[in-house]
């Protein structure tokens, strides 16, 4: 792709971004989100592969979908109580289709369906912008409707988000896929403590979006799409497979990695608001996430490479590695002990 037009999308994608966190009218939310909308498709269908046109087409259908149902929400509290500011939704109908709206945009079940196959047809680096900077502005509107929204109705879309995630992606083999699965399953932990305490959504989101980053550059530092490529790449870059073994482990919460601190916090929340029951049965659907994590983590470094006749080894490019992958992995693996100020925090 051409530098000054990747520059004019990747410009593009921050200015919708920045007008939806910023915005206080629906007007101004909703063009915001058609914005970013418009400025990734290039991004996603810049291979010009079937594959890639058919991840761009659902991609679009899909968002314009949502965004006209953002729009319709709005329209529908501002035509019941005369009110177009964000914090002012109180009507019950426009909480509903605002929630079912944006659970669209964010791939929540049961509005998943299109997530896994768009991140599949995208590259690397696109199905990282996918999985974080697309998700923030949906999930700031959650942020700045969450007292108005529907605590049941949330905490279904979050068990069943949980569930799914990590359920389907046991049987995957391809690696973006499987990342698709995870940020399905991490959205229903951000999305279970919402009503209760938003500031803690956020925090998981941005702990999330710095783990997710990690891998997805430490992926594309070594080119691997498959489980059967990842096992090939041990030999190859020990150290960077190491790093990526830890940083799995953290994405899939295990102490004492920075990925346990938000699920200790929505733990810890849940049961002040008298919801262990919940909370336990969150832990343990999170076993499941942990299995395909754990998948991952042997294949890129337990396993030898395949030495079969039938197996047909991949060319390897030795790619500069990102030096921003150093200083995420850091993150992802040390920030435990930061536990008593962030709680003071949120």
């Amino acid at each position: 792709m051409n530098p000054q037009a990747k520059f004019i999308f990747v410009a593009s994608l921050t200015l919708g971004t920045t007008i939806t966190i910023s915005s206080n009218h629906w007007v101004m939310a909703w063009a915001g989100l058609e914005i970013n909308t418009l400025s990734v498709l290039p991004l996603i269908s810049k291979s010009h592969h079937p594959r890639a046109i058919e991840a761009a087409t659902k991609y679009f259908l899909v968002q314009a979908a949502a965004s006209t149902l953002v729009l319709f929400s709005g329209m529908t509290n501002a035509w019941c109580t005369g009110q177009w500011d964000i914090t002012q939704l109180t009507h019950p109908t426009s909480c509903a289709i605002l929630t079912a709206a944006l659970s669209m945009k964010l791939g929540l079940v049961p509005f998943h369906f299109w997530f896994p196959e768009v991140l599949q047809g995208s590259s690397l680096m696109t199905g990282l912008l996918l999985s974080t900077i697309m998700k923030l502005p949906p999930i700031t509107l959650l942020y700045m409707t969450s007292h108005s929204l529907n605590p049941a109705l949330l905490a279904s879309m979050a068990a069943l988000s949980v569930a799914l995630g990590g359920w389907v992606g046991l049987n995957q083999t391809q690696v973006r896929k499987i990342m698709a699965f995870s940020s399905i399953s991490h959205l229903g932990w951000m999305t279970i403590i919402l009503i209760y305490n938003p500031k803690l959504t956020l925090l998981n989101f941005y702990l999330y979006a710095m783990m997710t980053a990690a891998v997805f550059l430490t992926l594309n530092s070594i080119n691997a799409l498959k489980l059967s490529t990842l096992m090939t790449t041990w030999a190859k870059t020990p150290s960077l497979n190491a790093a990526l073994l830890l940083t799995l482990l953290s994405l899939a919460g295990l102490p004492p990695l920075t990925g346990f601190l938000p699920k200790w916090l929505i733990i810890q929340e849940l049961t002040k608001q008298d919801m262990a029951p919940t909370a336990v049965i969150l832990s343990l659907l999170s076993l499941l996430s942990l299995f395909f994590y754990l998948r991952l983590a042997y294949c890129a470094t337990i396993t030898m490479p395949p030495h079969t006749t039938n197996h047909m080894k991949l060319w390897y490019n030795n790619k500069p590695v990102n030096a921003s992958v150093a200083i995420l992995t850091t993150l992802t693996l040390i920030m435990l002990p930061m536990a008593p100020i962030i709680s003071t925090i949120v």
